[in-house]
C-alpha cells in the first residue's frame, strides 16, 4: 500500500501498474499473474481473441473490479479508492449505439465534462473556454447545436472523445470505440486519437483491427487469460505472439498515416 499522493510522485511515475493480478468469475479464469505498466504518454493498444480478458483488465485499471490477487494503481492510488474521475475520459464499448437515444445536443454533451470542475450555479467562463476548445480540437464545433442521437457514428465518437478532453483528463481509455461506424469514419477517428496522444495524453485503447492497433499504437499488450506481449509494435508484428495468443494464424494489415 502506497501513501504517495498523485502530487508526490515522480512525474515518469506509470500512470496505471498492474502487478501479478489474477481474477475469476466464479470457477472460471479470466487473467492469470498479468504485470503491465502504462507510461505517461503511452498510447497502448490492447488486443486479444474474443473472451481473452481485455475488458475486464480495462475494467482493473479503472477500480472499476478488485483482483483476486495481485495489485492495481492509478494515479499513484489504490485503482479502487481512485476517485478524481475528471481526470480519466472513458468511451465504452458500443457508447456510439446506445447515444443514439442522448435528448441533449452536442455541446450540452462536452459540457458534461465539465461537471466535476464546476461550482454551483452556471459554468465558469473557463469551463465555456474549455468546452469550446474540445469541440474545436476534434471537430465539432460546427454540430455543437444538433442532437447527438441525430449524428452519425463517427461524429458520436467525438462528441465522447470532445467530453473527456472538456475534463481535462490525462487519460483517455477507449473500448472497442469504432463498432458500427464505417471505414472512412474509423481512420479519421484513429488519425484523431494519434493526434491527441502526439500532444500528451495518454490513450488506452482495446481494438478487434490489429491492424489499426500496430499502425497507431506506441505499445501493444497481447492477451489471452495471461499476457503474451507487451512492447513495440514492430517487435509484436515480426513474433509469433499472434499464433500463440489467437492459436491460429493471423495476419497483419497496415494502415497508412
Amino acid at each position: 500500500m502506497t501513501t504517495e499522493t498523485a502530487t508526490e510522485r515522480h512525474p515518469a511515475d506509470p500512470i496505471i501498474s498492474v502487478d501479478e493480478v489474477s481474477f475469476r468469475y466464479g470457477e472460471r479464469p479470466v487473467l492469470e499473474d498479468v504485470s503491465i505498466d502504462v507510461e505517461p504518454g503511452t498510447f497502448l493498444g490492447l488486443v486479444g481473441p474474443n473472451g481473452s480478458g481485455k475488458s475486464t483488465l480495462l475494467e482493473l485499471m479503472l477500480g472499476l473490479k478488485r483482483p483476486d490477487t495481485g495489485s492495481v494503481t492509478l494515479f499513484g492510488d489504490r485503482a479502487h479508492e481512485f476517485d478524481d474521475g475528471k481526470r480519466i475520459g472513458y468511451v465504452a464499448q458500443n457508447v456510439t449505439e446506445t447515444a443514439r437515444d442522448m435528448p441533449v445536443t452536442v455541446r450540452e454533451a462536452v459540457a458534461m465534462g465539465r461537471y466535476p470542475h464546476r461550482l454551483v450555479g452556471r459554468f465558469s467562463r473557463a469551463d465555456c473556454r474549455a468546452i469550446d476548445d474540445a469541440m474545436d480540437r476534434v471537430g465539432i464545433t460546427d454540430l455543437a447545436s444538433r442532437r447527438v442521437g441525430r449524428l452519425s457514428g463517427g461524429q458520436r465518437q467525438r462528441v465522447f472523445i470532445a467530453r473527456a478532453l472538456a475534463s481535462e483528463a490525462d487519460l483517455l481509455v477507449l473500448d472497442e470505440p469504432t463498432v458500427g461506424v464505417d471505414a472512412e469514419s474509423r481512420e479519421e477517428f484513429y488519425h484523431l486519437l494519434h493526434t491527441l496522444n502526439a500532444t500528451g495524453l495518454t490513450v488506452i485503447l482495446i481494438e478487434h483491427d490489429i491492424g489499426v492497433v500496430t499502425t497507431y499504437a506506441t505499445e501493444i499488450a497481447c492477451l489471452n487469460r495471461r499476457l503474451y506481449f507487451d512492447g513495440d509494435p514492430d517487435e509484436f508484428v515480426s513474433t509469433d505472439t499472434l499464433a500463440a495468443a489467437y492459436g491460429t494464424d493471423q495476419h497483419v494489415i497496415h494502415h497508412d498515416h
